[in-house]
């Protein structure tokens, strides 16, 4: 699905808790609400509209809460992108089914996202009434400076870590849990490279960002004038350099505004800032 038309963008500039319906939470106790927030009531008939639009970069439909460990890939999708809601209670096919026992639906959720998020993720959540006894959830995430956020997972296999001190041997320690970066492409919530986790992580930074202009970059912008685009493999490729190179070059450059990148679910790519 492609992204959101103008008027599309209008209506869901609207993040903020809703009054009496709305409860904010803030799991870390630590992340404030950006200032230029803008608040608007949700109500049937905005929710409606919502659902009218479908889905798209920040917007989510969930049927049910099953699976609530899956369904906060989306929360911190929309936390690390430019935030988003989740609807819990609308089908794919745009219709408006509601949750019967929404209390139960909400405490899963919120659980989830205590457990599985990290860091701490600032939210708030709506109900809206959509029938006798139905109601569907509203889930504001706002987008986050303190990215990247993960979300955490049980390991496959989990990772056993072996140590000697001194010659002496120290009891391996086993890690259960694997971190997971997402963001929100489109409709879809893709894993983040680490590429872009560490754009996502030095953009908070202010300072300005400075490189010198080498041959690689030389090789790189000359490339770009022939090509759309470039990969990291591509990249040290042409470049003759090691691959771990060619990334901290693209992310630096990213972060200069020199290049964009454009996460994927196969491969990010990267263009000249502005085309």
């Amino acid at each position: 699905m492609s992204d959101y038309s103008s008027q599309q963008k209008n209506n869901l500039d609207f993040f903020g808790v809703s009054g009496e319906t709305g409860s904010f939470i803030n799991c870390s106790g630590s992340l404030k609400r950006p200032s230029n927030f803008k608040t608007c009531p949700m109500d049937y008939k905005a929710l409606k509209e919502l659902v009218r639009q479908g889905e798209g970069k920040r917007v989510e439909f969930k049927l049910k809460s099953n699976h609530p460990e899956k369904i906060v890939r989306e929360v911190v999708a929309f936390a690390n992108t430019d935030g988003g809601r989740l609807l819990i209670g609308i089908g794919d096919d745009r219709t408006i089914k509601g949750l019967k026992y929404v209390d139960e639906d909400e405490y899963l959720l919120t659980r989830a996202i205590e457990k599985y998020c990290s860091p701490g993720i600032e939210y708030s959540i709506d109900r809206i009434p959509v029938g006798e006894e139905r109601d569907v959830l509203v889930f504001t995430v706002y987008p986050s400076k303190g990215r990247p956020h993960y979300v955490l997972q049980e390991a496959e296999h989990p990772r056993v870590n072996t140590t000697f001190v001194r010659k002496k041997y120290v009891p391996p320690k086993t890690s259960n849990q694997v971190r997971k970066a997402y963001v929100r492409v489109a409709d879809k919530s893709i894993q983040a490279s680490w590429e872009m986790r560490e754009i996502l992580r030095r953009k908070s930074d202010d300072r300005n960002v400075q490189f010198r202009y080498g041959e690689k970059e030389r090789k790189l912008m000359q490339h770009l004038d022939q090509h759309q685009s470039v990969t990291v493999d591509v990249f040290a490729t042409i470049a003759n350099i090691p691959r771990n190179l060619a990334s901290k070059t693209l992310v630096l450059l990213v972060l200069a505004n020199v290049l964009e990148v454009h996460p994927d679910e196969m491969v990010d790519r990267f263009t000249v800032a502005g085309f």
